[in-house]
């Protein structure tokens, strides 16, 4: 497979979004300006939040400082241009991304990695108690309203907490509610909707270790009904079941996001952006694209955070290669099987890789390992001494 042809390199260079596929390309700004290419960054915050430790930040294991990137300080400390706004489409053939305030940012190359979106459409979700999971700045709300509604009840009327979706975000945020409740010493009752069956995707043993783990803490899983709305801070259930709830934790499966969709760039049926293997757009080679926002042209990979991980320094090398007309890498996805690690909020893990199932202290603690080492690499602007400010 060859890359498609690119035109002659010019010096403007875009970035959309701070995902995890961009950061090795953002920690390398200076050598792109050095080259004479000129960087934009566009981003609707000034931070990324790191998905993998917001369960953690959840619970008040993590502050959420210790879990994002200040994408706009590393970018105008290497001499990058950060536009705080939100992408809302793109000209391709004008070359020029659209912005939510109405202004344009011409390109010669670009790339996207603006991650996913958990859809309500299909549940009629009510705004004033549906907390989605993404984007992750979500969850850092969505921690601080449920201590505000642990404070304001009695133990005879709990907190009550429902959450949507059996995956491993599902699970995960549950775990991490009844951490956070049980330090807050409030009372409060979670009920986690799991759908068809909890983490049907996965082996039977680890469907039965968070199983036992959930519900030995009082968490209630409910399997086999789905949700059929969520209006009126009441969850509706298929088997007729109503369930009244002060916060739902929408952890359902993600979608692209809808950026791409009625542009000339070619999609597939969600939305995301049709990559060949070198992350280009099938039909335009200035775009790129990575992570949750893109689909492989024949090729079915889960929108998970690995991708997007493994996708960071190929990504890097086909920007630099594309601006300067040298050599693209193909990206490879690796093994489908890749490592599995939940964050049980008791200080226990569940560790998959393959069949391979167990759970105990030290999975946490590698899950633990593995996600400062990450947060290390790329918090290169002193962002766990900083003020919480605004999320």
């Amino acid at each position: 497979i060859s890359p498609l042809s690119l035109h002659d390199a010019l010096p403007l260079f875009v970035l959309v979004g701070g995902g995890h596929a961009h950061l090795t390309t953002l920690s390398n700004i200076r050598k792109f300006i050095a080259r004479g290419h000129r960087v934009t960054v566009i981003g609707p915050s000034p931070y990324h939040y790191y998905s993998g430790m917001a369960p953690g930040m959840i619970s008040g294991l993590y502050r959420p400082q210790e879990i994002r990137f200040n994408i706009r300080k590393m970018v105008e400390d290497r001499g990058g241009e950060f536009v705080l706004d939100r992408a809302t489409g793109i000209q391709a053939r004008s070359r020029e991304v659209l912005l939510k305030s109405g202004s344009r940012i011409s390109y010669d190359i670009v790339s996207f990695n603006i991650g996913s979106r958990v859809p309500r459409e299909s549940i009629a979700a009510d705004n004033g108690t549906v907390i989605t999971a993404k984007p992750i700045e979500n969850l850092v709300r969505g921690r601080m309203a449920v201590l505000d509604s642990i404070k304001g009840v009695s133990p005879h009327n709990p907190a009550r907490l429902v959450v949507v979706g059996g995956g491993p975000a599902g699970v995960e945020i549950s775990a991490a509610l009844w951490k956070l409740a049980a330090d807050a010493g409030g009372k409060t009752r979670v009920i986690l909707i799991a759908g068809g069956s909890l983490l049907r995707n996965f082996p039977r043993k680890m469907h039965e270790l968070a199983l036992n783990s959930l519900k030995n803490r009082g968490i209630k899983v409910i399997e086999g009904p789905r949700v059929q709305s969520t209006e009126g801070g009441v969850v509706s259930l298929s088997d007729g079941t109503a369930l009244e709830a002060d916060h739902i934790f929408l952890a359902v499966g993600v979608r692209a996001t809808e950026i791409f969709m009625n542009t000339f760039v070619p999609t597939d049926e969600d939305g995301g952006l049709l990559v060949n293997p070198y992350l280009q757009s099938i039909e335009f080679p200035e775009i790129f694209g990575a992570g949750d926002c893109i689909t492989f042209l024949g090729k079915d990979l889960a929108k998970v955070g690995v991708y997007a991980v493994r996708q960071n320094p190929v990504l890097y090398h086909n920007l630099l290669a594309g601006l300067e007309r040298t050599s693209l890498r193909q990206f490879k996805p690796g093994n489908p099987d890749f490592l599995v690690l939940l964050n049980m909020g008791d200080g226990t893990g569940i560790f998959r890789r393959g069949e391979w199932v167990w759970q105990g202290r030290a999975a946490f603690r590698l899950k633990d390992f593995i996600d400062r080492r990450f947060m290390k690499k790329f918090q290169l602007s002193g962002e766990p001494n900083e003020p919480m400010g605004k999320v």
